[in-house]
């Protein structure tokens, strides 16, 4: 039986499908929902706002740079922006997890989650 972070999992992989045209890597986006601890059933915490940019910055200072290890001299925001704007600017539930599971592909540091 599913628990509800499999379901939540399970929504993610569907966003990623839909909007991103992806096939998520399963493994890895389970290791993103469980490094975000009990913030994924939050509704707040779950989400990340486009347009506030405090929330902005704390993708990029915990998540990019503590978190993932990279450095300020790479296009952070731009590509924290770029996902945002990916995922549909209009589209008001954008899932943290499946923003950090992006940058974390996208910055090619899946071996932080092994």
């Amino acid at each position: 039986m599913a628990n509800k972070r499999d379901d939540l999992i399970i929504k993610y992989a569907a966003h990623l499908k839909d909007r991103f045209h992806l096939e998520p890597d399963m493994a890895l986006l389970k290791k993103v929902a469980i490094g975000l601890g009990p913030s994924i059933y939050n509704r707040d915490s779950a989400n990340v706002s486009g347009t506030d940019e405090k929330e902005l910055a704390t993708v990029k200072n915990n998540f990019l740079i503590r978190k993932l290890g990279l450095s300020e001299e790479l296009p952070l925001e731009e590509s924290i922006n770029d996902i945002i704007v990916a995922y549909g600017v209009s589209e008001r539930t954008k899932y943290r997890a499946v923003i950090y599971y992006l940058l974390t592909k996208k910055f090619g540091k899946e071996e932080v989650y092994i």
